[in-house]
């Protein structure tokens, strides 16, 4: 069991829907810990070293290119949470990243609708509220990218008083 800390984004058509304080909670009811949190509205430099070339491997340079534009749009809320294997807690509450897939009673399922054949059909990002680090490395590096180490804090709560 280890205590960990990752990197959750509430993008803007998260903040944009008035969802941050909805999401948040979620998270704060889990059990994690909110060790830094700020508002940002990210311009395309600091996009793009968010989603790096690593994505257009993976999904193509259209879709890193519709993510990136997507991405400074509007203000985002970003979270660095922590806790018990947080990364794996985060990914399981989020849901998956298609939301028209996402299982309900997830962030994602609850909240969001689209299909990624209709985002392609439409040529957009898919509105999916959030980004949520997808393994230890890259929250390590997520959080680096947008925190400072003076922007995050350790204090106990009342889950670490009674190990719950």
């Amino acid at each position: 069991m280890a205590v960990e800390r990752t990197l959750v984004l509430i993008k803007p058509d998260g903040v944009q829907r008035c969802y941050s304080g909805e999401i948040i909670s979620r998270f704060e009811k889990a059990g994690l810990k909110i060790a830094g949190m700020k508002m940002a509205w990210c311009n395309k430099q600091h996009a793009m070293k968010h989603y790096t070339e690593d994505i257009t491997k993976r999904r193509g340079e259209f879709v890193r290119n519709k993510l990136l534009e997507f991405l400074t749009i509007g203000p985002v809320v970003a979270i660095c949470l922590e806790g018990v294997e947080a990364v794996e807690v985060v990914r399981k509450l989020v849901g998956g990243t298609e939301p028209r897939t996402a299982a309900p009673g997830t962030i994602r399922g609850d909240y969001a609708h689209m299909s990624y054949t209709y985002a392609d059909d439409i040529k957009k990002a898919i509105p999916n509220l959030i980004h949520a680090s997808g393994n230890k490395d890259e929250a390590k590096s997520e959080i680096a990218l947008w925190f400072t180490p003076e922007e995050l804090h350790s204090y106990r709560t009342v889950h670490d008083v009674f190990n719950i």
